[in-house]
C-alpha cells in the first residue's frame, strides 16, 4: 500500500510538534504553532492526535492576572509513551544485562560500570567543556555537548537579584535514552553528576530527573569561577607547607604554634 505525500508530511509535522514538546515543553498550543511557522488551527490538530495516541497530555497554566479571570491557558507536555518515539530501545536488554552484573561482581561493578559510561558520553567534548573558568559558561558548553549526544539539553539563567547562593544557570536535559535503566540503577545519574561537578569546576545539585517521573533531568549550576578542577593536583607552591585537611579547614597546629 502506498502512502500518500500528504501523510508523509503530516507525520513529519507531527513529529517536529513531538520534538519541540520534549525539548521546551511544557507550553501552550499558541507558542508551538509560534515556534514552528505553523497556524494554531492546525498544531491544535497534531496535539489532539497525540493525546489521542497517549503521547500528550495537558495541565493548566499557572494564573498570572487577576484570580479568578477567565480560563487557565492548557500547556502540553509529553507522557512517556512520547518520549519513547524518541527512542527507549534495548532498555531491557540493558536492564538485564546491568541486574547481571550486580548480581555476579556486586554493587563496586555496577557503579565503575556507571563511571565508564559517563566518561565515554561527555569525554570526547572535555576540551570543549573546560575551555572556560566560568562555571556557567562551561554548562553551556556541556549542553551542547549533551545534545549532540541525544540529550536535548539546554541551559537558562537563574537567580538574578537573588543571593549568590542562589544565582548561576540550570542546566536541563529534555530527553534521556536510559531513563528506564537509571530508574532501576540510579547509579547513572548519580555517575552523571558527580562527572558534571568535575567539568564544570563547581558543586552542582540535582533538583530532577526523568528516571524519577520529572519533565526533564535539572541540575543546578552555581556562579562564580570555576573552583575544583576536572583533575585536581595537590598545593605545591609552598615547599613543606601542611596540605588542608578535605573539609577545607586550616591544618591543626599543635599547641597553637607556641613553642612546646
Amino acid at each position: 500500500m502506498q502512502v500518500s505525500t500528504a501523510n508523509v508530511a503530516e507525520g513529519r509535522t507531527r513529529h517536529e510538534v513531538a520534538r519541540l514538546l520534549l525539548e521546551q515543553g511544557p507550553m501552550t498550543a499558541v507558542v508551538v504553532a509560534e515556534q514552528l511557522g505553523i497556524s494554531p488551527t492546525a498544531i491544535r490538530r497534531h496535539l489532539d492526535a497525540l493525546q489521542a495516541d497517549g503521547e500528550a497530555e495537558t495541565r493548566d497554566a499557572p494564573r498570572r492576572g487577576p484570580r479568578g479571570r477567565g480560563r487557565p491557558a492548557k500547556l502540553f507536555l509529553l507522557t512517556e509513551a512520547g518520549r519513547a518515539r524518541f527512542g527507549h530501545a534495548y532498555d531491557d536488554l540493558a536492564s538485564s544485562a546491568i541486574r547481571f552484573l550486580a548480581e555476579h561482581a556486586g554493587p563496586d561493578a555496577v557503579r565503575a560500570f556507571a563511571e565508564r559510561r559517563v566518561e565515554g558520553l561527555v569525554g570526547p567534548h572535555r576540551q570543549a567543556i573546560t575551555g572556560s573558568a566560568d562555571p556557567v559558561e562551561r554548562a553551556e558548553a556541556l549542553a551542547t555537548a549533551l545534545s549532540r549526544e541525544g540529550y536535548a539539553a539546554s541551559t537558562r539563567q537563574i537567580g538574578a537579584g537573588a543571593p549568590a547562593s542562589n544565582v548561576g544557570a540550570q542546566l536541563c536535559q529534555h530527553h534521556c535514552p536510559v531513563a528506564h535503566v537509571a530508574a532501576e540503577f540510579p547509579q547513572l545519574c548519580e555517575a552523571e553528576t558527580e562527572a558534571f561537578a568535575k567539568l564544570l569546576g563547581t558543586h552542582v545539585q540535582r533538583l530532577a530527573t526523568i528516571a524519577r517521573g520529572d519533565n526533564a533531568c535539572t541540575t543546578h549550576v552555581p556562579a562564580g569561577p570555576a573552583g575544583i578542577p576536572a583533575h585536581p593536583e595537590p598545593d605545591r607552591t609552598t615547599p613543606g607547607a601542611a596540605a588542608a585537611p578535605p573539609d577545607g579547614h586550616a591544618p591543626r597546629i599543635p599547641n597553637g604554634g607556641k613553642p612546646a
